[in-house]
């Protein structure tokens, strides 16, 4: 046992040996291509290049090389230098705990990259920014940088940012305990890295997918990717798996080694972790080193986490909010003003199509007629358009009432942007109407109505999809309190069945399908809530009815939509199968079908909840949900459910 164990650390020690190896050869190449650069801007450049490759090894050198990369670019005005030198001072900073120094300097660098269109180094500087609010333990905020660096970078060539974003907010659920959301990210990040061969975020993420693996109960690919990066950062997961399984040898192994890891290259947060998880290692069998340990942890807090900093922290985060408003308060005083100048040049149009009337009055008689028509008819229409605004207001206060999730917030936007930009188009037209009726254009005016009135109805349209999905979340988001009692399976699947076909044929007098059942009659009683597997029931036949009801509309005659609902009692439990013959999933989204808000109906249809929802109902009691597709003969879901 003793020698498998000294041959495994050898080979992890020769890992990081190469490794660093590997460091040595980039940072040798830079320094080459530093001595023979023959402009300042490139100079400049490299600098910051070796910043970033001496920032988790040797700090002070980086420090060292992004202060003269940000002085020579801050010399020869080269912004590109300038906002990477500051992005690479404010992760030196980060790292040293002094996060508000980090947090000023990636401001910095964010509103540099913003003011002279640095798309790349704008989304770098929502990364940095994220990582402080990382090291601040506020994940969402953190998530919410990221989230916007996503948005930067979704249409961008450039693969590595892309993989670093996602990587990232696979990092924020990680610490989030939010184990799955990690783990679908983290892969994203991986598959992109792996395309790119950039070891670099392969490694980055290993602790990651180690965390997600060993919390799923697959040791052995937990161990895979924990020893696939031995840096700070996986030794302390490594460290903290060892000790959750009683081999606390190999638990302090690996925690002291990330703790002399952190102290040597001044990481703050991970001399936090690591001496935290060292106390608690050292505390039956060796007192005083268990004292020390916690006395680091206690030093390294202060540091982290100080009231000073953390006021100071909060304090800019203010500040930078504040900014943001003053400058939207600034463009909305902009649009005031050109609204007035507009306001101004349709009252001089008056005036001279007044003169120009006066000149014949049988005619200015008749437009004064119709004026007078089309203002009542303005002022009816503007009056719906107050009512209308009236009711999105009151429905936004109360959405505000709950705690909606990310996940609403980001599904919602669509509908409630299409809501908006007809709204605004909607005022646009109402003032060209003011200028139509000034002209006398009656045909004008009529078409500018008619396109009101056709924007209308995309907003009533929009807006009642985003109510509809904000209820669906709602009952997504609801716990059950419900208790397990003995139901019978088979009664319970021949009821929702009926009531879905029931329901649908209310709504579409025109919808028609064959329904089949097989019960096995020796399933007897099992103990579920039944309000909640019902509703299971109910959703994975509206779908099987949706998607038969698709097919006749595209087949047409010959075709028999066919659903059938059936129960076998198994070894372990009971199988509840619901199948259709409709058009069948296709392979690219069949691994999408289980997350919330992904929908293979059309837009404005489906809410993306329901399977979902079921997923989570079944996983809640302890059962299973498979899902067996062949693209264009059909679908089955199978539910599994444990007898007890």
């Amino acid at each position: 046992m003793k020698r498998s164990i000294l041959f495994l650390v050898s080979t992890l020690l020769w890992l990081s040996s190469y490794a660093q190896n590997m460091d040595v050869l980039q940072v040798d190449k830079l320094k080459r291509e530093l001595e023979n650069a023959k402009d300042d801007s490139s100079k400049a450049l490299i600098m910051t290049q070796l910043a970033e490759a001496y920032r988790d090894r040797v700090t002070d050198t980086s420090f060292y090389y992004a202060q003269n990369a940000l002085e020579l670019s801050r010399r020869i005005d080269y912004p590109t230098g300038e906002t990477k030198a500051l992005l690479a001072l404010s992760y030196y900073f980060q790292n040293r705990g002094n996060l508000t120094q980090g947090l000023e300097l990636g401001l910095k660098g964010l509103d540099f990259a913003k003011k002279h269109d640095l798309r790349y180094d704008q989304a770098f500087a929502m990364i940095r920014l994220g990582n402080v609010y990382m090291i601040l333990k506020d994940y969402h905020e953190a998530i919410n940088y990221f989230q916007q660096t996503r948005e930067l970078t979704k249409n961008s060539p450039d693969s590595f940012l892309y993989a670093v974003t996602f990587w990232r907010i696979a990092a924020a659920y990680d610490n989030l305990n939010m184990f799955d959301s990690a783990l679908f990210f983290a892969k994203i990040a991986e598959d992109t890295a792996s395309g790119m061969g950039n070891k670099f975020i392969l490694n980055g993420i290993s602790h990651i997918l180690g965390n997600a693996y060993a919390k799923k109960g697959n040791d052995q690919l937990a161990l895979q990717y924990y020893r696939r990066n031995l840096g700070a950062l996986s030794s302390v997961n490594l460290a903290a798996f060892y000790r959750d399984r009683g081999m606390i040898d190999s638990a302090i192994y690996y925690a002291e080694r990330a703790y002399k890891s952190s102290i040597r290259n001044s990481i703050k947060q991970m001399e936090l972790t690591s001496a935290i998880l060292l106390s608690s290692l050292y505390e039956s069998t060796a007192p005083q080193k268990a004292l020390h340990y916690l006395k680091a942890a206690m030093n390294a807090k202060d540091s982290l986490y100080g009231t000073a900093q953390v006021a100071a922290v909060t304090s800019i985060g203010f500040k930078e909010k504040e900014r943001e408003n003053d400058i939207l308060r600034a463009k909305m005083a902009y649009r005031s003003t050109i609204r007035f100048y507009a306001s101004l040049a349709g009252l001089a149009l008056v005036l001279i199509i007044a003169l120009l009337l006066f000149r014949n009055i049988r005619t200015q008689r008749k437009a004064n007629t119709l004026l007078m028509q089309q203002k009542n008819e303005i002022a009816r229409t503007l009056s719906d358009l107050k009512t209308t605004q009236a009711q999105l207001i009151q429905s936004e206060k109360m959405a505000s009432l709950g705690e909606l999730t990310a996940g609403i917030a980001h599904e919602i936007q669509n509908p409630l942007n299409f809501v908006n930009n007809f709204s605004d188009v909607n005022t646009e037209l109402i003032d060209e109407a003011g200028l139509e009726i000034n002209k006398g254009n009656i045909a004008g005016l009529k078409t500018i109505l008619n396109d009101i009135k056709e924007n209308e109805q995309k907003i009533n349209h929009h807006g009642k999809r985003a109510e509809g999905i904000v209820k669906n979340m709602l009952q997504h988001s609801r716990s059950s309190s419900g208790v397990k009692v003995p139901t019978d399976m088979n009664a319970l699947c021949d009821e929702y069945l009926r009531l879905s076909y029931h329901g649908l044929r209310a709504k579409d007098k025109s919808f028609n399908a064959t329904m089949k059942i097989g019960f096995d009659e020796s399933i007897g009683k099992i103990n579920i809530i039944p309000q909640e597997i019902g509703r299971v029931i109910l959703n994975l036949v509206n779908n099987a009815f949706y998607a038969v009801d698709e097919k006749k509309k595209l087949i047409g005659e010959g075709y028999e939509p066919i659903v059938s609902v059936s129960t076998k009692k198994e070894k372990n439990g009971v199988e509840i199968k619901v199948k259709d013959n409709g058009n069948g999933i296709p392979q690219k989204v069949l691994d999408k079908i289980f997350q919330p808000f992904f929908t293979t109906k059309p837009t404005g249809q489906g809410t993306g909840l329901g399977l979902s929802l079921s997923y989570d109902i079944v996983k809640a009691h302890g059962g299973e949900i498979k899902v067996e597709t062949k693209y264009g003969d059909g679908t089955a879901f199978i539910v599994l459910l444990p007898i007890n």
